[in-house]
């Protein structure tokens, strides 16, 4: 866990700048800390990062078009130093992955103090800004984490987890779970639509505006929601017409405009805790993958089924993402199914 005194360097970094630009990785822990940041200083913009889970020197010219004077890299798991380098302003870098070696930047990383210290980057967030803690559960629970204001929470917006214990029940049966879906699904897209929706969630006070559409706002994002949510539950229920006996749950699927991956692997796992899930979507000339494992430690399995090949990957012991080129996934594939059995 971070300190009490390296969330108040996080806010002395907040409050000395004038026009931050947050990057912020494109799933609900990303959107929610940047949410919560951005809430906290009122200040800013934010830029979501799709372009798989890094950020290069191609990202830079971002600073410059918003005239940034600070630059918060918030869930984003590799951060390369020639952004760094070439940045021109302070970058601070808040993230759960790695930890890597950087120079130059300000990292905080609980994984730094305590390597299996992963805690969400929400989780940070909100103990930097104290304030909007359904935000805050959100994120937690987004990213399969249990934090420890749940009760509070509980008290404060009743009937959104119902009496549910367990981090994935409470993702797949309740309010809350619905509202995670949702805000998943805002960041599908076109970047310029992603960011018309996330502007509109800055100003959501209550989770009830979306939830009940209570609001303008509200309607709005559970009606972009519900066209998503069509497209998705016909991939999921293909996904699960096609599962075999087998301790491998491949399913893939073709779609340039839309990455359902991650939202498909969770759910597929929820249904199937037994088996090893691998979603992956065609691309161009690419394979791009989330892997998820209810027990198994994903990583060093992946590491050695990527040798070789036109590929990469990495991520957390239970969820992983992955990349190989389309005619070289059937061999990761095989490849996977031996080193599972091992």
């Amino acid at each position: 866990m971070l300190t009490e005194k390296h969330y108040e360097e996080i806010r002395d970094e907040l409050k000395t700048c004038k026009n931050p630009l947050f990057f912020f990785d494109d799933d609900p822990d990303g959107l929610c800390s940047f949410l919560l940041l951005y809430r906290y200083v009122r200040e800013g913009h934010g830029f979501v990062v799709k372009t798989h889970p890094r950020l290069d020197s191609k990202s830079v010219g971002k600073i410059e078009d918003y005239d940034a004077d600070k630059a918060f890299v918030l869930d984003v798991a590799c951060l390369e130093q020639d952004f760094i380098d070439n940045a021109k302003v302070p970058v601070i870098w808040i993230d759960h992955h790695g930890p890597f070696k950087r120079e130059n930047v300000k990292y905080f990383n609980p994984r730094l103090i305590k390597q299996d210290g992963n805690i969400p980057t929400t989780y940070m967030c909100y103990k930097t800004a104290g304030q909007d803690i359904w935000i805050a559960m959100l994120g937690c629970i987004a990213d399969y984490y249990m934090p420890d204001f749940v009760d509070e929470f509980k008290e404060k917006y009743p009937g959104l987890m119902d009496n549910e214990k367990k981090v994935e029940d409470i993702y797949f049966n309740t309010k809350l779970g619905e509202l995670i879906k949702i805000y998943s699904f805002c960041l599908k897209g076109k970047t310029s639509d992603v960011m018309k929706k996330v502007k509109i969630l800055t100003r959501i006070e209550h989770p009830n505006e979306i939830l009940n559409q209570e609001s303008s706002r509200g309607k709005f994002i559970f009606k972009a929601y519900e066209k998503i949510k069509n497209h998705y539950d016909d991939l999921l229920k293909s996904a699960i017409s096609n599962v075999k006996d087998e301790k491998l749950l491949v399913f893939t699927y073709s779609d340039d405009k839309m990455s359902f991956t991650g939202d498909l692997a969770n759910e597929l796992l929820y249904k199937f805790p037994d088996k090893i899930i691998i979603v992956a979507r065609r691309k161009e000339d690419d394979m791009r993958m989330s892997i998820r494992s209810s027990k198994k430690i994903i990583p060093p399995i992946l590491e050695k089924s990527l040798v070789g090949l036109e590929g990469y990957g990495g991520g957390h012991e239970l969820a992983c993402g992955a990349n190989v080129k389309q005619h070289q996934f059937e061999e990761f594939v095989e490849r996977m199914k031996k080193n599972v059995s091992d």
